[in-house]
């Protein structure tokens, strides 16, 4: 059987309007803007609105990507959201989203991969089109991380943000998508995490004294990791596609830290004009990260077509993906 060629034909992205900057945080622990930016690069982030969840900002950046595609939502047959924040254990964002949207019929589930959620479900998307079996899929990426964050540990309060970004993904003419490389190593789940709230630390007293509903994260194991894993899924997804990296047109990186990106990108050989940065503006959305990069680099003809761009990501789990696109 031929598999199809599948691609990305449209975008979109919502960020929350509330802004909290270094400054923001300095009143609230001990910390400075110099400290932060110099170790993660991060000068703002955005935080949702009390009471908003992952599928409202799901909602929005869905409907600007559906808009971006000129498709209706009855062109849709398969939703798959990428997140670690779900408005609760169950229903799945990907069927509040489809709720929502009222899309019929279509396929829902959602995927936990952590900040390579995005690459995740993009390639597992493209799965589903190459093979037939769907027609065009809604991807998401969202989340909101502030709501799993320790406003008091200032070792990682300082990185996280809330936003969504969206892609629609269909077969194509030309181009597309043209390789991926997806991993795990659970052996260093314990790296990063949040430890209480599901089966293993069910909620209670206990748990929420012990803050243990909050991320929980070994900084310094996981920085030399990252760039690693990250370096070798740019390598692996690239062979795939049989390109080297002087062929990448633009990296879009997950965008946790400045100075895991850019020594990732020194290992590659790749100079800083050809990596995409928002981190400055949103610090980590986790799976929203990669996604609304896209977006935006689109948006400001970063991306133009024939381009290679690279999606790389890793994330807690320990997984990771690269994902390699001629636009």
């Amino acid at each position: 059987m031929m598999l199809k060629r599948v691609g990305i034909i449209g975008l979109g992205e919502y960020l929350p309007e509330r802004v909290l900057t270094n400054a923001d945080l300095e009143k609230m622990v001990e910390t400075s803007d110099e400290w932060i930016t110099t170790r993660t690069g991060i000068k703002e982030r955005r935080l949702r609105d009390k009471g908003e969840a992952a599928s409202d900002l799901a909602i929005r950046a869905a409907s600007s990507a559906l808009e971006d595609a000129h498709l209706e939502p009855r062109d849709i047959d398969l939703v798959i959201v990428a997140t670690i924040t779900a408005d609760m254990p169950f229903p799945s964002v990907s069927s509040i989203l489809q709720g929502a949207l009222q899309i019929p019929r279509a396929a829902c589930f959602d995927i936990s991969a952590a900040c390579a959620g995005f690459v995740y479900a993009i390639t597992t998307a493209q799965q589903f089109i190459a093979g037939g079996d769907y027609k065009n899929a809604l991807v998401v990426g969202a989340e909101t991380l502030s709501a799993v964050t320790d406003w008091q540990d200032r070792d990682t309060c300082v990185l996280f943000g809330d936003g969504a970004g969206a892609a629609v993904v269909s077969e194509v003419r030309s181009g597309g998508i043209l390789s991926a490389c997806l991993g795990a190593d659970g052996s260093k789940g314990s790296l990063l995490m949040i430890p209480a709230g599901g089966s293993r630390q069910p909620a209670s007293h206990q748990t929420v004294d012990q803050r243990g509903h909050f991320i929980k994260m070994q900084g310094n194991k996981l920085f030399k990791l990252a760039v690693t894993l990250m370096t070798g899924a740019a390598q692996d997804a690239l062979k795939k596609a049989g390109l080297e990296c002087k062929d990448i047109d633009l990296v879009i990186p997950h965008q946790a830290n400045m100075r895991i990106i850019m020594a990732m990108a020194k290992k590659l050989n790749l100079p800083q004009e050809k990596i995409y940065l928002n981190i400055e503006k949103y610090g980590n959305m986790s799976s929203a990260s990669t996604a609304t990069a896209l977006c935006e680099a689109v948006k400001e003809s970063r991306v133009k077509k024939g381009d290679i761009v690279l999606l790389d990501a890793f994330g807690a789990g320990l997984v990771w993906g690269a994902c390699v696109i001629e636009w």
